[in-house]
């Protein structure tokens, strides 16, 4: 039997910091649970404030040191950081395979850190399917800046642009960073570029092709345009990441007075609408699935009576 959950309790509680109740909501959240409209009902008057910065980049440039140097490096500056880190799926449980704590012990007894690990659970991308919602949370419950470190899948991971107000996109040298952006798409989707591990041989070299590729893609665009710095970083000492965050806030700045903020944060919730519409509609599919009128239709396309786009049709309008 579901166990009760008193929605407007939680909330009230998450708004007053209680990482208890923050981490039921996102609880709640990942398990689609039955609550899960009332919450988001509950949350959204309370939404807005929190800047969202998204982190991707390929396995082992260093995200995770860097998302914990820049916890560092905001909470000096007095603000309340949420951090959701997106890991891969236990194939078992279904669960993140990495720990929330495991990964920033400097972080997990600050009360005004909130650390969660997200499992992709099979979902392309580098993000969980339930990141939009787990955001909702964090920044319901006060959070200033809200951190999303992607799984590290590679030329997939650029989902984080259609959640972040500020994409950082994370390179090291020697690993074939510089071509691994140009076939990834990653120029696109970067903001700010890092260069991580920068006291490593080539780190001078990785910035030299980052600036002449971003030279290359700035020729195409036309009218206001935000000229994505590339810094250098050694998170593992917390060198050059207040440089990073002060690139964060030029960013916001120049979003602000541009309109390019606004028009994020309506895409994001375009994208958000979109995957709960198709998510219903796929429920329904499900449905459909267990009655006669697929079959049905099937077996007419089997017969050559109808063609598949005509099935289809049908089968949406008994939809």
């Amino acid at each position: 039997m579901p166990r009760s959950v008193d929605v407007r309790d939680l909330v009230s509680r998450a708004r007053e910091g209680q990482a208890r109740a923050v981490a039921r909501l996102i609880s709640l959240v990942e398990d689609d649970s039955p609550h899960l409209r009332e919450v988001a009902a509950a949350l959204t008057p309370h939404t807005g404030r929190a800047r969202v910065v998204g982190l991707t980049g390929s396995p082992g440039v260093g995200k995770s040191t860097t998302t914990s140097a820049l916890i560092g490096e905001l909470r000096k500056r007095g603000q309340r950081v949420g951090v959701l880190a997106i890991d891969p799926s236990s194939p078992f449980s279904g669960g993140a395979l990495l720990g929330d704590r495991v990964r920033m012990q400097d972080h997990a007894l600050d009360p005004d850190v909130f650390i969660r690990s997200m499992a992709t659970r099979g979902h392309l991308g580098g993000l969980s399917w339930a990141t939009p919602q787990a955001l909702r949370v964090l920044d319901a419950a006060g959070c200033d800046v809200v951190l999303i470190e992607t799984v590290g899948v590679g030329q997939s991971e650029i989902d984080v642009v259609a959640l972040a107000d500020t994409t950082i996109v994370l390179l090291a040298p020697g690993m074939g960073d510089g071509i691994q952006a140009a076939k990834a798409g990653i120029l696109e989707i970067g903001d700010v570029f890092v260069v991580n591990k920068a006291d490593r041989d080539g780190a001078d070299r990785t910035v030299r092709e980052l600036k002449h590729m971003i030279s290359l893609g700035r020729r195409e665009i036309q009218g206001a345009m935000w000229r994505q710095p590339i810094l250098k970083t050694v998170a593992a000492r917390a060198e050059g990441i207040g440089a990073v965050v002060a690139a964060i806030d030029s960013h916001h700045e120049w979003m602000t007075a541009h309109g390019e903020l606004e028009q994020r944060r309506r895409k994001r919730a375009e994208s958000e609408i979109e995957a709960i519409a198709v998510a219903a509609l796929r429920s329904r599919f499900g449905d459909v699935r267990g009655g006669t009128a697929l079959a049905q239709l099937a077996k007419r396309v089997v017969a050559a009576e109808l063609d598949p786009f005509a099935a289809a049709e049908e089968l949406l309008a008994s939809l």
